[in-house]
């Protein structure tokens, strides 16, 4: 059996630049610095042996920066990166960032599309070209949503067919609140087969502190379900994640969820289904 992947994790220091999401007293828990080297025991006590460490600004800097980690480090095997989608250029940027020593570990681009005004955004002209050139490059793209971004992102699905689309952390439903309409439209982008889900993020969308599994069972049964194991793959979110759970509790609750699971199907979820859709070595 193969190590465990862990397919969403971050990165950051602090000292080299500032955070602009970080605001308020509730994120004082994780206002420091966090690298690969504070993740390693973490991801080694819960079995996992490749990770993917996804973007958290929008700036091509950060981006170089992690294929750098990647390079250096056993741990990471992937990057999920950020470039102007908008950008005229954006075909060239990516071409820039492949051609790097490090460009091999280049396999998916983010953008903070929940903190877009327009929640039609990815339906833009410019926003779809851009995503055009993410799949002509090869590159995964990471769809980071809430509940009214979900029909925008079904549309682009739909008109991109040759781009591989994974939606990050359930598209943040509010754990505990109404499942429709994100239940719905969750299973209309699940219907399209270009279309993958993290298993990731959702003790932050609960109650941080005192939520509990059975909580996030009835989210975790709709993805499951509409995706079914060989398309969910599990991303733990560190270090975002310790503001509700540590990366043990993350990893336990993940595993209670996807319990009445098959051992293969299990496997999918916490490592081959990261490594075909990511093209992990």
């Amino acid at each position: 059996m193969s190590g465990r992947v862990d397919a969403h994790h971050h990165v950051w220091d602090l000292s080299v630049r500032e955070q602009s999401w970080m605001v308020g007293e509730e994120m004082a828990p994780i206002r420091r610095g966090f690298s690969i080297g504070d993740l390693a025991p973490l991801a080694a006590e819960a079995g996992v042996t490749s990770t993917v460490v996804v973007q958290t600004v929008g700036l091509v800097a950060e981006t170089r920066e992690f294929l750098e980690v990647a390079a250096g480090n056993e741990l990471v095997a992937g990057v999920v990166g950020w470039v102007d989608l908008t950008a005229a250029d954006v075909g060239e940027m990516l071409a820039e960032l492949q051609a790097r020593p490090d460009g091999e570990w280049l396999k998916g681009i983010r953008h903070q599309v929940h903190d877009e005004p327009d929640p039609r955004w990815l339906c833009r002209d410019d926003v779809r070209a851009g995503l055009a050139a993410v799949a002509e490059a090869g590159l995964v793209y990471d769809l980071l949503t809430k509940t009214p971004h979900l029909p925008a992102a079904l549309e682009t699905a739909q008109a991109l067919p040759q781009l591989s689309f994974v939606v990050d952390h359930i598209s943040k439903p509010v754990i505990g609140g109404d499942l429709e309409p994100w239940a719905s439209d969750l299973r209309a982008l699940a219907a399209l087969p270009n279309v993958t889900c993290k298993l990731s993020g959702m003790v932050t969308e609960a109650s941080w502190t005192d939520w509990k599994v059975s909580d996030l069972q009835p989210y975790a049964d709709v993805v499951l379900d509409a995706f079914g194991p060989d398309r969910v793959m599990f991303g733990s979110d560190w270090p975002v994640c310790l503001l509700a759970a540590s990366y043990a509790e993350v990893v336990e609750a993940a595993e209670a969820l996807t319990a009445t699971l098959t051992p293969p199907e299990r496997q999918q979820i916490f490592g081959d289904t990261a490594r075909r859709i990511y093209k992990l070595s």
